[in-house]
């Protein structure tokens, strides 16, 4: 079993806790469906949202989906002119059997032109 690690991204529409652990919840089942992985491969997800995001802790919504025991942080994204608002990222390390180049990394909704090199 290997470690690696899975990204993905959401952007809300707006700032409300009910929304952000909505999306976020969407998106950390999103990530593990399209990995074929269960809350036991989760090793550990760091999780950032930029600077106009403040009703909620985005790890509140891994909680909400019963990871308890799964190691979480978070921290605020770079406060970069232009970039887009709004946007939760994730980087979660796992344990799986797939080749790195199989991995899916998930970017929901508009948060898929952050990245459109990798979006699944």
């Amino acid at each position: 079993m290997a470690v690696r690690a899975v990204r993905g991204a959401v952007q809300l529409d707006r700032d409300a806790a009910d929304h952000m652990s909505e999306q976020v919840g969407a998106l950390l089942t999103a990530v593990l469906e399209r990995n074929g992985l269960t809350a036991d491969d989760l090793i550990s997800i760091w999780f950032t949202a930029t600077p106009d995001l403040h009703s909620d802790f985005p790890a509140a919504a891994a909680r909400e989906l019963g990871l308890a025991d799964v190691p979480l942080i978070c921290a605020q994204e770079l406060d970069i002119d232009g970039a887009m608002p709004r946007v939760v990222r994730i980087l979660a390390h796992v344990e799986s059997d797939r080749p790195r180049s199989e991995v899916a990394h998930v970017y929901l909704g508009a948060a898929a032109a952050l990245r459109k090199d990798i979006a699944q």
